[in-house]
């Protein structure tokens, strides 16, 4: 059997679900190389026999058939899928029967309900979640900080501002960040525009090599991106975050996914919003 492999992401609204799921799945899998095809908006009959033929020609030139992923609703949509030459995995069809029966009523089988503007509040909180963190990005201004739920402190280019990002578009988080510097390192102890929100602080390191690699690509062969350099920020940065008692995780070796539901899971905090 060929290590290569042919899945599609097939959704009626943005795939960013049935992405997220298929993905996990594969990673349990080892020493296949997946070609990937994403097709979100899949919602009129002509595009569903337009990716059927795709599926079909795909299963031709790898000589096996492709995985297809699907969150599809619309049935005559579903039944142009299901005929092509493919393994198709549907994450409605694995529970919704099941969840009916337990509930005691049909679903309603309605597009989109995830990702739709159906909750103005969801989207508002959102929306206003992401421009908390563009605003309160890098220590442009501390004077908000009061109101952040978390507010992530790091060396330069440690993945505060990703991070951020991330915690304000998945789960409505206010997030702002501080940038610790080497006057920061200089002045020694906590940056005195941190101390009134020290239990809101929650630190990022990562591994030197890391981080240098990193740096070079935004200022090559500069001091600021030196091994010696790296090295240096991260040790006074490991000392404060420990002599002030300030939770932390190594963001190295993994996701901003996992980066994130780790910081909401040490922290206490909740997510606001679901669904995405």
């Amino acid at each position: 059997m060929s290590n290569r492999r042919t899945v599609f992401y097939l959704s009626d609204r943005t795939g960013i679900t049935v992405e997220t799921l298929g993905h996990s799945l594969l990673t349990q899998f080892d020493g296949i190389q997946w070609r990937k095809v994403s097709i979100p908006f899949l919602d009129s009959e002509e595009k569903a026999r337009e990716t059927a033929e795709q599926i079909n020609l795909m299963a031709q030139l790898d000589g096996c058939r492709p995985l297809v992923f699907s969150t599809l609703i619309n049935p005559i949509v579903r039944q142009h899928i299901e005929a092509a030459d493919c393994a198709i995995y549907d994450f409605f069809d694995s529970f919704i029967d099941s969840m009916e029966k337990e509930l005691g009523q049909p679903s309603s089988h309605a597009i989109g309900r995830s990702h739709g503007l159906h909750n103005d509040a969801s989207y508002s909180k959102r929306i206003s979640a992401i421009n908390f963190a563009q605003a309160n990005d890098d220590g442009i201004s501390a004077k908000n900080f009061a109101e952040a739920d978390i507010v992530l402190i790091g060396v330069s280019r440690s993945g505060k501002t990703p991070t951020c990002l991330y915690l304000a578009m998945q789960y409505g988080i206010y997030a702002a960040n501080y940038p610790l510097t080497e006057e920061d390192m200089d002045a020694s102890g906590l940056p005195k525009i941190l101390h009134p929100f020290r239990n809101k602080l929650f630190g990022l390191t990562i591994a030197a090599e890391q981080l240098q690699r990193i740096r070079q690509e935004r200022k090559p062969n500069s001091r600021y991106a030196s091994l010696s350099q790296c090295q240096q920020e991260l040790e006074w940065q490991q000392s404060l975050y420990r002599r002030e008692n300030i939770p932390y995780i190594n963001t190295t070796a993994i996701s901003i996914e996992e980066i994130a539901t780790t910081i909401l899971n040490r922290s206490g905090l909740k997510r606001q919003l679901y669904g995405e």
